[in-house]
């Protein structure tokens, strides 16, 4: 059987481009193996996912050179839809992959195209649909899902013609931790049952490294490290420690070896060393749940939020946020955080109750739609866009960026001008890399020390615990936590960091566990 993905020598420069986004680049994925991409934002994992479903070059334009068959396919001589039906594709932004009125026509629709009988279609949908856990939404419309919920109807019908390839960048990006996980064993269980090859971008390598096969590395459209995955965490802590996950990070700072693939490698290696996880909270002094009392710059009372068909978003959600106050909302894919946000900034009217507030700076989940020219440097003045990272691509076309650098831009376009009473951010760190990150956490940290107060919705427990201070757990439309970040996170399992699982909720961060690591062998 011939491989799954072959690029032989592959190089390809989008248009405008001084660089080439992927660079003679030679890989070969044999069927039934899971392979996960790694790199900074804009390293070429977008692109090179991109050249194996055929938009590179077929859609963007741009110069090719070299040879890529996705599929048994031969990318230059098929066009993108030939492939699509060999190779099941997810990309970043799949609000804009779903096509259809509701969920049942959206995963019947690829297998409809391939000519597939009214039976087989029906036994497909099925399958994709218990195997997602999106069977309750199959009559659904589509326009009412949540971002998570989009995500996964679009991987069902990805996945419904059962693929010989995968194509997927940043699949968990908007999925809650239970859902990720969901998602990840599906993806496994397709990979070796079905034999269905997996190349998977992603970020947050944590969640997925556990799973995976070998691990491909990218640096400047160049492959830079193929291994396993903890040959590749040893030559990221080597080369790369912006690549490192948090348990390896922790690790390294503690300087312990070898660096751990998983919570249990880790909760193995510190249990041979007579260092095992401590109590919730050890080692850190206990923060009071009182805020001072002051005038609040967001303030809801008593909001609901109910969909024309009847579906109650919101139920009577009392939450005030104070200038200069930074509060992070997470909670399961639909219990109401993006709706939440949209009510804040008045996109939505609440059914009853009231919002009250400053300005708001909205930044949602689908970055593409802030994007209204042909060219990236008409829109934003050269100083901003320098600001956010994105100088070098001035001359590209918007819809030609990496995920991360289009949610820069869009963060960039939301926060230009004067400075606004509340900034919303809705999956912020979708398609960002740790750099980038840091980045954000530095700019929402000055935003908040000149009084803007900061409300951000994500599932990135790592960006929860080196940003907010405060943490609200959304359940079903209404909050049912509201206390300190280190108090939500730190005893948890799913809304948890990954150090806090290894630790047993004793720190947060990397560094403050290294930390503690190091205490407990000076007094042994």
């Amino acid at each position: 059987m011939s491989a799954a993905l072959r690029l032989d020598g592959v190089t390809y420069r989008y248009p405008g481009a001084t660089a080439p986004a992927l660079d003679a680049v030679d890989l070969v994925v044999e069927p039934g193996e899971f392979v996960v991409l790694a790199g900074a934002s804009g390293s070429g994992k977008s692109t090179l996912l991109r050249a194996a479903a055929g938009l590179v070059p077929h859609f963007h334009g741009g110069e090719f050179a070299g040879r890529l068959e996705s599929g048994g396919l031969d990318t230059r001589t098929h066009e993108p839809a030939a492939i699509a039906a060999v190779a099941g594709t997810l990309f970043q932004d799949p609000e804009t992959q779903v096509v259809m009125g509701t969920v049942r026509a959206e995963l019947a629709f690829p297998l409809e195209n391939q000519g597939l009988g009214a039976a087989a279609v029906a036994r497909a949908v099925e399958e994709a649909a218990l195997a997602l856990g999106i069977a309750h939404l199959l009559d659904r419309t589509t326009h009412t899902l949540s971002g998570g919920e989009l995500q996964r109807v679009a991987l069902g019908a990805a996945l419904a013609g059962r693929p010989r390839v995968a194509l997927l960048d940043e699949p968990t990006s908007q999925l809650d931790p239970v859902a990720g996980d969901e998602l990840l064993g599906v993806l496994r269980r397709i990979n070796e049952e079905w034999g269905t090859a997996v190349v998977l971008a992603e970020h947050r390598l944590e969640r997925c490294l556990g799973a995976a096969d070998r691990v491909v590395a990218l640096r400047a459209g160049a492959v830079a490290c193929d291994a396993d995955p903890r040959g590749f965490l040893t030559w990221a802590g080597e080369h790369a420690p912006e690549l490192q996950t948090p348990g390896a990070r922790l690790f390294a700072l503690a300087g312990l070896a070898p660096p751990p693939v998983s919570v249990k490698d880790a909760r193995r290696a510190l249990g041979d060393r007579g260092s095992g996880p401590r109590a919730p909270g050890a080692g850190s002094a206990p923060v009071s749940r009182r805020r001072a009392r002051r005038e609040a710059a967001l303030s809801l009372a008593s909001v609901w939020f109910e969909h024309k068909g009847g579906a109650v978003v919101l139920r009577g959600v009392d939450l005030d946020v104070a200038p200069g106050e930074r509060v992070a909302l997470m909670g399961r894919n639909g219990a109401g955080k993006s709706t939440l946000l949209r009510v804040a900034a008045g996109l939505l009217a609440p059914t009853r109750g009231k919002v009250r507030g400053g300005r708001v700076a909205l930044l949602l989940q689908n970055p593409g739609d802030y994007a209204l020219r042909d060219r990236v440097g008409d829109e934003l003045p050269a100083d901003a866009l320098a600001a956010a990272g994105l100088a070098q691509v001035a001359d590209r076309h918007p819809r030609d960026l990496s995920g991360g650098e289009r949610q820069r831009l869009a963060l960039a376009l939301v926060l230009h001008g004067e400075r606004p009473a509340v900034v919303c951010l809705d999956e912020p760190t979708r398609g960002m890399d740790r750099a980038h990150k840091d980045r954000l956490v530095a700019l929402l940290a000055d935003l908040a020390a000149r009084g803007s107060a900061i409300v951000v919705a994500t599932h990135d427990a790592e960006f929860v615990a080196a940003t907010a201070t405060r943490t609200v757990l959304l359940g079903d439309g209404r909050p049912v936590a509201d206390a300190t970040t280190a108090e939500v996170l730190g005893g948890g399992w799913y809304f948890a960091t990954q150090t806090a699982r290894i630790l047993g909720g004793a720190a947060l961060l990397p560094e403050d566990g290294a930390a503690l690591l190091r205490e407990e062998v000076a007094l042994a």
